[in-house]
């Protein structure tokens, strides 16, 4: 038998058919790993963030609005006495109407708007459709205290464009900031025409991802655009448009900057209060007067229980009306 025929002998550093297996068997369970614990590595920054600058300042507000806190002093504990002061204040209770007040008539106006020009912005017929959406949703570029201030020379008493536009139909002249029903439709107006192309694009988005044969079966069986739009669009349309409506709760209540610069940055919202909203209020009693701080963490806690009840109510009334 020749020296070539014989079997050289593994090299030092050449895998057996021991070693192979075994490898593999490294190599198998660490893809295991991977796939099981990667997608939580992936979005631990979100929460790690969230824990800092979201979840630590809520729980601090919470422990604030148990204390007598004064930013600048000491602190006591008090228990629930800043709760139960809410319940008896007129100005927390005033705010309150205010924030609904203007949270329906800007939201209920902005959404039927914002469904209408998404189902027309939808329409294939429609030519320039790439610009409109571009169009429409500048209003939202542009800055909240542009905006304001725009707004508010707009409905000035004396020379306002929406008074002198009113004389003309012999309606006399309106002092939009003294009385609640007016600064109401003014800020709400200002708030309408900054967000209604932002849930626009929301609700366009939806409607584009609706299959197009829903459409094509429902023309087939006689249905025209109108009838297309309840049978087809809107059933199709419920998680998104729930989803507007969250979005628009959540921002509705949270008014501050728009009325705050219609009233020329005075916290009071008008003489009377006619227009400070839960936001307002709480700033008044935190930065405005340092004392209070303990009592303004009471009333944004009081304020986000509000949002999360409203929204809770908006996410069932609306899952069940638009099927």
């Amino acid at each position: 038998m020749s020296l070539s025929a014989t079997t050289a002998p593994p090299s030092r550093g050449a895998p057996t058919k021991h070693t192979q297996p075994r490898r593999r068997r490294g190599y198998s369970r660490f893809t295991k790993l991977d796939m099981k614990y990667s997608p939580y590595l992936y979005v631990a920054p979100f929460f790690v963030l969230f824990g800092i600058f979201g979840l630590y300042p809520m729980l601090w507000t919470l422990w604030m609005s148990l204390h007598d806190w004064d930013l600048v002093g000491t602190h006591t504990f008090i228990g629930l006495e800043n709760y139960s002061a809410l319940l008896s204040d007129d100005y927390f209770w005033n705010a309150v109407r205010n924030t609904f007040g203007m949270f329906v008539l800007a939201t209920v106006p902005q959404l039927a708007l914002a469904l209408f020009l998404a189902n027309l912005l939808n329409r294939p017929m429609l030519r320039a459709r790439t610009f409109f959406r571009m169009a429409i949703f500048v209003p939202n570029v542009v800055s909240v205290a542009a905006v304001a201030i725009v707004f508010g020379m707009l409905f000035q008493r004396d020379f306002g464009v929406v008074n002198w536009f009113l004389g003309i139909f012999g309606v006399d002249a309106i002092d939009w900031r003294r009385e609640w029903w007016s600064s109401w439709i003014a800020i709400s107006t200002m708030v309408d025409w900054r967000w209604t192309g932002y849930n626009t694009l929301i609700l366009l988005a939806g409607m584009q991802a609706i299959p197009r044969d829903l459409y094509e079966a429902a023309a087939m069986d006689g249905a025209g655009p109108w009838r297309q739009f309840w049978t087809v669009t809107l059933p199709m349309l419920r998680p998104t448009f729930v989803f507007v409506v969250i979005l628009s709760t959540i921002g509705g209540l949270q008014l501050f900057v728009e009325p705050l610069i219609f009233n020329n940055g005075n916290i009071m919202g008008g003489t009377q209060r006619e227009f400070q909203t839960v936001q307002m209020y709480m700033f008044e009693n935190s930065i405005h007067n340092l004392s209070r701080a303990g009592y303004g963490a009471a009333v944004a806690w009081a304020l986000f229980l509000m949002i999360v009840v409203v929204s809770v109510l908006n996410f069932v009334i609306t899952r069940r009306s638009v099927k």
